[in-house]
């Protein structure tokens, strides 16, 4: 590795996610990096096939979540004496190529969170005008909740560096986790820079993560816990 950072970590939550995960955890380490994989309670093959493909698999017995998936990958890196890791999804919408933006971005000194941002001039394939309509809504809503200037939020590739993942204590076990990284963010006042990452949706992706129904649930779950805090 070049610059500061000399052991990151790739963190990927999944799901049954078997058909796919494993040229995704190809593809990562074809890129050089190591990754660790959690196996959330999958019903398929999903942990053996990332195993072959030759990512490190810890498994939860039962499915628990993305957001406590995440947490034990990043609780797993930094084990490992990770100085910097990167969050990237199992169902084949994000690029390896990213890594290493999102990682430089983070050598900056005093940086230490880069959020991808798919609304920046990185490209973004088959995005659905109605998943752009909530997304727009998340936005506002975590700005408005935040105080952070971000134009995109709930976008699972995003690098920290051994600081800032020792700042983020996931308590979200479902998707709300994503704004709870960034109102974790804002809470430690760590500096953070979004970087253009390039999101790709396939007919797989929308059906597993990305449905409209999804995106709503979000906002009410995330609505709701703010009320009743």
């Amino acid at each position: 590795m070049t610059g500061r950072i000399r052991n990151p970590w790739i963190v990927v939550a999944a799901y049954n996610e078997a058909p796919v995960v494993g040229s995704v955890v190809s593809g990562i380490r074809r890129a050089g990096y190591a990754v660790v994989v959690v196996d959330d309670g999958s019903s398929d093959r999903t942990g053996d096939v990332a195993l072959l493909a030759g990512a490190v698999v810890v498994r939860h017995p039962v499915n628990l979540g993305q957001g406590a998936a995440l947490q034990t990958g990043i609780d797993y890196a930094l084990e490992r004496r990770a100085d910097a890791l990167v969050t990237f999804d199992a169902d084949g919408q994000h690029s390896p190529v990213a890594i290493a933006a999102l990682l430089a971005a983070i050598e900056q000194p005093g940086i230490d969170f880069a959020l991808g941002s798919r609304f920046l001039t990185g490209a973004t394939t088959n995005l659905p005008a109605s998943r752009r309509i909530l997304l727009s809504a998340a936005i506002w809503f975590t700005r408005a909740s935040t105080g952070l200037p971000v134009t995109d939020t709930h976008n699972g590739l995003r690098a920290m560096s051994a600081r800032g993942a020792r700042a983020i204590s996931l308590r979200q076990n479902r998707m709300a986790h994503a704004s709870e990284i960034l109102h974790q963010i804002a809470q430690s006042r760590l500096r953070f820079v979004e970087v253009p990452v390039n999101i790709e949706y396939s007919a797989y992706s929308l059906g597993k993560g990305q449905r409209i129904t999804d995106a709503l649930a979000i906002l009410i779950d995330l609505f709701a816990r703010r009320l009743y805090r």
